[in-house]
């Protein structure tokens, strides 16, 4: 029942529209229940008394009532077709900005393409019960209860007789009511799970090209596709089980009248007109009885299709922004974590993690594959709540600062890079769309992007295809990091960010980095000692846990984890660079090979 007060809040604002459309359903029906009287009357003034003049009036009045009720009904369907969608238009809207303010945890539970089935097969199902079911429903219960009434006027005998069906309409109603609704539950279901599983495999396109696993996809989304048709099925199953029950109830009652109406015509109860008038009342309780079934169906889905958004927006996000927040424009960059832990589903993701950052520093994060590297970088953006433990940014508790500010000081380049199908400009400038073409090119060139982006066929107005197809993983990287500077943040970080560019590429970036015209605080995450032994501050963590912290030379005397990674990708290296051969060899080579060489290993 929430969900459909939820909808009605909607649906509320466009009730001037609901309403035309409701007031004039009585009218458009009282006219619909004039014509077989207008007949009737035909039939008894005309045909069987002979008074040829009243035929022109009846004529003119049945065709004035006609045109009216398809103007009035013109009007009706127009303002319930106003009122769907406008209803539609801010359902989906609040729906989408819903979606926005969830946090990571909800996406990591939710798919992309059962999202997606939300806002547009759902919303459908409710537009449609706005701009058709509404009405419809409306008018055929009036329809019938007039046709009803009208039916006694004309002979109180015979629609006895007729009135013996409805029970059996009632009850075939109830029947199908209970049977369809778990069978479109499950049928959304299916729809949902098709949706996610053709979305996730569009997007991942070149893994199953690059293992050749087309037929194998094929063979999944075969059975998916057989699930939802299966689904379908047995929802058609149910609606064909019953709307012949409703037809043959339909024709129960013209047998009824034949027989019934015929006999009576024949022993002179009523006129030929009344019987005239009768199955034209007849047609109007046959109407309502064949819709039923499909009406049904209609309300059905729409509350199925409601729950299921609703289910969806009304999860409450754990990120949520502070009552009276801390109010900082501009941020000074120092960062300290205090007894910072942080769980996920019972899982121990960062134990006890303390350390402090000054303003302008520069800190390397280090460890192994699933370490909590990036965890401890979405706690700082406040992406997730500690579990224990403060996280503070210029002293102040990020849980007290304004969530949007915290942000917009923080310039992240994420590991997984996702650029939009819009040009370099429209990517690198999406924090800031109003900045000049100048401030776009200074943040490409400190991104060492520029280079590459003069290549390209249209430069910076260049297209580039979804999730930034078309661009090689040392491009979107350093995409990512120019649209990262634009915000000019006070914080910056590079999770992983030049993983796939070259170490030449990297020393220029690092180098651009350090020599900006404020002075920024930088993590960096990486696996590569080269990314990080220059830092002012090296972390690492090992299952969680911060083991070592200090200078590359302060965690090379340590001789601990630290110094092992360095060993295994330095240690050989290291060794030739110690021997005289290699101080002649690098002689010969000249300055170029000396750079690289500086550049690989790093002057001590």
């Amino acid at each position: 029942m929430k969900a459909f007060w939820w909808f009605f809040s909607y649906l509320k604002c466009y009730k001037k529209n609901i309403i035309i459309g409701l007031c004039i359903v009585p009218v458009a029906s009282l006219l619909a229940v004039v014509s077989p009287k207008i007949s009737g009357r035909i039939i008894d003034s005309v045909v069987n008394e002979g008074q040829i003049v009243m035929l022109p009036q009846l004529i003119i009045f049945l065709l004035l009532c006609t045109l009216l009720r398809s103007i009035l009904r013109f009007i009706m369907i127009i303002n319930m077709e106003t009122a769907s969608q406008g209803t539609l238009y801010s359902l989906r809207d609040a729906v989408y900005k819903r979606l926005l303010l969830q946090d990571f945890n909800f996406y990591n539970k939710n798919r992309t393409g059962d999202l997606m089935s939300r806002q547009t097969g759902d919303m459908d199902a409710i537009r449609h019960f706005v701009s058709h079911v509404i009405y419809v429903s409306a008018e055929s219960i009036l329809v019938f209860l007039l046709a009803l009434i009208m039916l006694f006027t004309e002979s109180v005998k015979l629609s006895l007789i007729m009135m013996m069906v409805l029970p059996f309409t009632a009850a075939a109603t109830y029947f199908q009511m209970k049977r369809i609704r778990p069978a479109f539950w499950k049928n959304r279901q299916m729809f949902s799970s098709l949706n996610a599983f053709a979305q996730e495999n569009i997007s991942g396109n070149r893994v199953v090209k690059a293992f050749a696993k087309e037929d194998y996809e094929i063979e999944k989304f075969d059975q998916e596709n057989n699930n939802f048709r299966n689904s379908q099925l047995e929802a058609s199953a149910v609606w064909a089980n019953y709307i012949p029950i409703f037809e043959l109830l339909s024709y129960l009652l013209n047998v009824i009248l034949m027989i019934g109406g015929g006999i009576m015509v024949l022993n002179g109860k009523i006129t030929m007109g009344s019987m005239v008038t009768v199955n034209g009342y007849l047609w109007m309780l046959t109407t309502p009885l064949r819709t039923a079934g499909w009406l049904v169906n209609d309300i059905q889905r729409f509350f199925t299709s409601l729950e299921k958004i609703y289910s969806t927006i009304c999860h409450e996000p754990s990120i949520k922004k502070p009552l009276s927040p801390v109010q900082k424009t501009e941020m000074e960059g120092a960062v300290s974590f205090e007894h910072v832990s942080y769980m996920a589903e019972d899982e121990d993701i960062l134990h006890d993690v303390s350390f402090s950052v000054q303003p302008g520093q520069t800190v390397g994060i280090i460890g192994a594959t699933g370490a909590g590297k990036s965890t401890l970088m979405n706690l700082l953006c406040r992406f997730y709540d500690t579990t224990s433990g403060t996280v503070f940014v210029d002293g102040v508790d990020v849980k007290e600062l304004d969530l949007y500010q915290l942000r917009q000081n923080i310039g992240m380049a994420m590991q997984d890079v996702f650029l939009f199908s819009d040009t370099i400009e429209g990517n690198i400038a999406y924090g800031r769309p109003d900045c000049s073409f100048e401030e776009v090119k200074w943040a490409a060139q400190v991104a060492n992007a520029e280079e590459f982006i003069k290549e390209m066929p249209d430069g910076y107005d260049t297209v580039v295809g979804e999730r930034g197809m078309g661009l090689s993983g040392g491009q979107k990287q350093r995409i990512s990091l120019a649209r990262a500077l634009l915000t000019n943040p006070a914080i910056i970080i590079l999770d992983d960010t030049t993983s796939a560019v070259d170490m030449e590429t990297e020393s220029r970036i690092q180098e651009a980095l350090a020599h900006l015209p404020k002075k920024k605080t930088v993590f960096i995450i990486a696996h590569r000692i080269s990314s990080v032994k220059d830092a002012d501050k090296i972390l690492v963590l090992d299952h969680g846990k911060l083991v070592e912290q200090g200078t590359h030379q302060e965690l090379m005397k340590q001789q601990g984890y630290y110094a092992t990674v360095f060993e295994h990708q330095y240690g050989e290296y290291h060794k030739l660079k110690q021997s005289q051969e290699f101080q002649e060899y690098l002689q010969n080579k000249g300055k170029r090979l000396r750079r690289k060489e500086e550049i690989f290993y790093g002057t001590e």
